[in-house]
Formats: structure tokens, sequence, C-alpha cells
């Protein structure tokens, strides 16, 4: 990762918003590509009854932030 910190723009304000996160260099891109297929490779060998409830735990955190990431997503 690379030492720049980046925070989320409000274009309406053009503020900076929520917590700063560092910008990832090609390496980090390249290696969060690598994880990101190798964890596909086990998802799709799953059974559906395991995916299901994955994603309905995933729904359930969503929910769970709800009016904050509507509020987040259309500031961003």
């Amino acid at each position: 990762m690379s030492e720049a910190a980046l925070r989320a723009i409000n274009p309406a304000t053009n503020e900076a918003f929520g917590p700063s996160f560092a910008e990832p260099d090609a390496a980090a891109v390249a290696a969060a590509c690598a994880a990101a297929a190798a964890a596909f490779d086990l998802y799709r060998e799953t059974e559906p009854s395991a995916r299901a409830t994955f994603l309905e735990a995933i729904a359930t955190e969503i929910e769970a932030i709800g009016d904050v990431l509507i509020e987040t997503a259309m500031a961003e």
C-alpha cells in the first residue's frame, strides 16, 4: 500500500467525509484480485444451501446499517 490516504468526497459540497483509507498500489490490487479468484473457486464448490445462508448473513448485515449506508451512498 502507498502512504497516500483517501477519503470520500461529497460532490455537492466538495467536502471530504468519513474515514480515511489507504490508496492501494499495483501489488495490493493484484493481491486482492488473486484472493478474490481463490475465494471464487472455493465459493462455487459450496452447496446451494450454504450459499443461501452466506447471502442471508450479508443481507442481515446490510439491513443493520440501512440508513447509514443509504445516507453515505447518497453523499458520495
